[in-house]
């Protein structure tokens, strides 16, 4: 026959492995699964259109109009990495060369089919349109692993978040992220060897530290 004190025991034992169970299932949840190399967290490139209509003439953009394009590139700190397109019904060079001249000064060169936007280009309107890409990394910083236990064996949950977050950062244009940028055909050392076959070549100041006359003179 049991003991009144061993059925106690068991009656307060039960509870206690059922909530210590609980918390160690509880403190598996969400446990990080990835175990390659890669990060979860990767630069997303977003692209915002801006636009601004402008008066058309016969010769271009209307009076006053170039001075304003220039105030508007200035409001939007128009820099590398930016495309400009212009959309004009009339398909005028005029006015094409007209908004070139004023992004030119950015060192903005124009794009050719104009993207799609909202809205209709007035007759003795055109429509100049900045596209800006954005990087950033959605989701970071990412503590949602509470505990650093993994029998997976896999990467913590903050994995990459900040490398990634950095370069999307710093990157000049944010697209080279989608495609990579087109080289310049010479590559750093090409360019560097000039520096030093000048430096090869050029005639010693010295003249090899000879001396070809002494002079002196007596007072």
């Amino acid at each position: 026959m049991r003991s009144s004190k061993s059925a106690h025991a068991f009656r307060f034992g039960g509870p206690a492995l059922a909530l210590s169970l609980g918390l160690a299932l509880a403190g598996c949840g969400g446990i990080p699964t990835n175990r390659s190399m890669n990060s979860v967290h990767q630069p997303v490139v977003e692209k915002v259109n801006y636009t601004l209509d402008v008066s058309t003439d016969g010769a271009g953009l209307a009076y006053g109009e170039q001075a304003r394009l220039a105030g508007w590139f200035d409001a939007m700190d128009l820099k590398y990495g930016d495309k400009v397109y212009v959309d004009d019904p009339n398909a005028s060079s005029a006015t094409r060369s007209a908004v070139e001249a004023v992004a030119s000064r950015y060192g903005i060169l124009l794009g050719g089919e104009p993207p799609r936007t909202g809205g209709y280009v007035t007759p003795g309107t055109a429509r100049v349109v900045i596209v800006r890409s954005k990087a950033s990394v959605p989701g970071c910083p990412d503590w949602s692993a509470k505990n650093d236990f993994n029998p997976n064996n896999g990467l913590t949950s903050n994995y990459g978040c900040a490398t990634n977050s950095n370069i999307a950062a710093m990157v000049a244009n944010p697209e080279d992220l989608l495609r990579g940028s087109e080289g310049t055909g010479s590559t750093v050392s090409m360019s560097s060897n000039k520096a030093i076959d000048a430096y090869r070549k050029a005639e010693p100041t010295g003249k090899g530290n000879t001396v070809s006359q002494t002079k002196s003179t007596s007072n």
